[in-house]
């Protein structure tokens, strides 16, 4: 399949399948004009890709998640893949939240940037 039926197929940019390519995400076959030819299962590996980037996890990631898929991840490395990112989230929660009372503070005060009015 060409990159333009890919792309419509599953949405992604052209720009982006060919990033996801130069990242070794996904392959395609290479014609002596130039042309990618992409195999029919690529459209659900796209998919998962983007799966995976809605729920946080980086490309370099995801590439090490697909190297593990070739090789067959089980239930349980999933699962624990999953467990730490979530706990990456809520750590990031943390700071969030104790970024957003310092800001609060801050405006809450009569200089916002808590500097000396005088």
């Amino acid at each position: 399949m060409r990159i333009g039926v890919l792309a419509e197929k599953t949405g992604v940019s052209r720009d982006a399948l060919r990033f996801y390519e130069r990242e070794g995400l996904i392959q395609a076959d290479r014609h002596q004009n130039g042309y990618r030819d992409y195999p029919e299962g690529v459209a659900t590996l796209v998919s998962l890709i983007r799966q995976a980037q809605a729920l946080g996890f980086s490309l370099t990631e995801i590439g090490g998640l697909l190297r593990g898929l070739g090789g067959g991840l089980s239930q349980e490395e999933i699962e624990a893949v999953l467990r730490e990112k979530l706990a990456e989230i809520d750590a990031r929660m943390v700071a969030l939240g104790e970024l957003r009372s310092v800001v609060a503070t801050r405006l809450a005060e009569a200089c916002p940037l808590g500097l000396d009015a005088g």
